[in-house]
């Protein structure tokens, strides 16, 4: 099986989960919660819609803030988490709802941003 970090992936919102079932993904969102295990926490999109990300293994650090998951949807429309990485606002703010916006357009209009929503057969 080829890995998820190796594949094309759709920058996604919470709306968008259900339509990528079995698909790699990228999703930015503010932290919400991180469950006791810290094997999965809850991301926020700049709708306010929230996405939960499932871990292999439980998180080694505190997380706060943006953080952005790549990652393979499940059937439960969870994201299985691959890798992610946590924005630093201290030293550059980061508009959620302006990224938001950004993630419709590009789903809106794929023509013009075809590397924004990976087409699959």
């Amino acid at each position: 099986m080829v890995e998820v970090m190796d594949l094309p992936k759709s920058r996604i919102n919470a709306s968008m989960l259900a339509q990528y079932i079995d698909r790699p993904v990228c999703f930015v969102g503010r932290l919400e919660k991180v469950h006791p295990s810290g094997k999965m926490f809850i991301l926020s999109d700049g709708e306010g819609k929230s996405g939960t990300i499932e871990l292999m293994e439980p998180l080694d650090e505190d997380l706060s803030g943006i953080v952005e998951v790549v990652g393979r949807v499940t059937a439960k429309a969870t994201i299985m988490c691959a890798s992610y990485v946590q924005f630093k606002e201290d030293i550059c703010p980061f508009d959620l709802e302006l990224y938001n916006e950004a993630v419709k357009i590009i789903h809106e209009f794929p023509q013009y941003f075809p590397w924004g929503v990976a087409q699959y057969d």
